[in-house]
């Protein structure tokens, strides 16, 4: 695989964002409409005490990516209820077209005493071509279980081999940080499969489908999956769970995987095709990939330095 940057397309500070919230353009998922392309991301409000939502939001582009045709001036779905999973933010929304119907599946976080957060995953539904989203409850489809305790989020959703296919991560164990002294978390890429987009079985609970290139303290995130010929390829960014905030070393990178079969995966990072750009905005880190086919060419969105706080870039696949 070889990829093809085509720099940072959108940047927060030049582009208005709903009037609540204060930058970050995290986790850009795409949306094909017939003129344009509609990427969503999760941007950060601070609350009255001074910590931060996440709440998420769009940019239209045209569909050659060389112009910002329009940035939402809302949100497109509030955040959850007091005590729901979504309470405090929705990192990421992936978006998935169902007939006349879009599909949203949130990646929902709260904040907890002990540890700074947990997660589930839920579903919600658009009516209006993706400008706002409705949930069909105020509870997860996805959540931690016996042997996926915490921390279950990232979704992303195909619709392949006459079923619904969910890639997302699971919370294996925190641990006191030796540098910080605080928790920190570590979590792997799961699988789970469904006949309505609703009801979701995992085949294998508890079990990570991309092996560790960093021990068991590799932390993996945000898969995303393309079906190219007959094969499937997996991209997700990966870091060491600790001294990964600034020490660039430890930091995010991309990772690749491939499958012939959709459940077996051969991890190949040897493979991935792309990597971080020295003295550029994505110089220390690469991470939230989210790739996608349009018009018989193969993209990807991402997210650099700082963990998109000053935006998103995108590149091609050629070959």
């Amino acid at each position: 695989m070889k990829w093809r940057k085509l720099g940072k397309i959108f940047d927060v500070t030049q582009h208005g964002l709903p009037k609540q919230c204060e930058g970050y353009a995290q986790s850009p998922q795409a949306l094909i409409l017939g003129d344009r392309v509609r990427v969503y991301f999760s941007t950060r409000e601070r609350d009255s005490t001074g910590k931060f939502l996440s709440h998420v939001a769009y940019a239209d582009f045209d569909k050659t990516f060389s112009k910002v045709l329009h940035v939402s001036n809302h949100t497109v779905i509030p955040l959850g209820n007091l005590g729901c999973f979504d309470e405090h933010g929705i990192f990421p929304l992936n978006v998935l077209r169902n007939g006349e119907q879009l599909f949203g599946f949130i990646g929902g976080w709260n904040r907890r005493v002990s540890v700074s957060v947990d997660g589930s995953i839920g579903v919600s539904i658009s009516k209006d071509q993706g400008r706002t989203f409705e949930r069909l409850g105020n509870g997860p489809v996805l959540t931690g279980s016996l042997k996926e305790p915490f921390l279950v989020g990232d979704p992303f959703v195909q619709y392949c081999s006459d079923k619904y296919h969910m890639w997302y991560i699971f919370g294996t164990e925190w641990k006191q940080s030796r540098d910080s002294g605080q928790p920190e978390r570590t979590y792997k890429i799961g699988h789970a499969v469904s006949n309505d987009a609703i009801n979701w079985i995992r085949p294998e609970e508890g079990e990570q489908i991309i092996e560790n290139c960093l021990g068991d303290d590799e932390s993996q995130a945000l898969p995303t999956v393309v079906k190219i010929g007959q094969r499937y390829h997996m991209y997700f960014c990966y870091r060491q769970s600790f001294d990964f905030r600034k020490n660039s070393s430890r930091g995010y990178r991309l990772g690749y995987a491939y499958s012939d079969d959709i459940c077996r995966w051969v991890r190949n990072d040897a493979g991935v095709g792309i990597d971080v750009t020295p003295g550029d905005w994505d110089s220390d880190m690469m991470c939230y990939p989210h790739v996608f086919e349009m018009d018989g060419r193969v993209y990807m969105l991402y997210n650099g330095n700082e963990f998109g706080r000053h935006g998103f870039g995108l590149a091609v696949l050629e070959q």
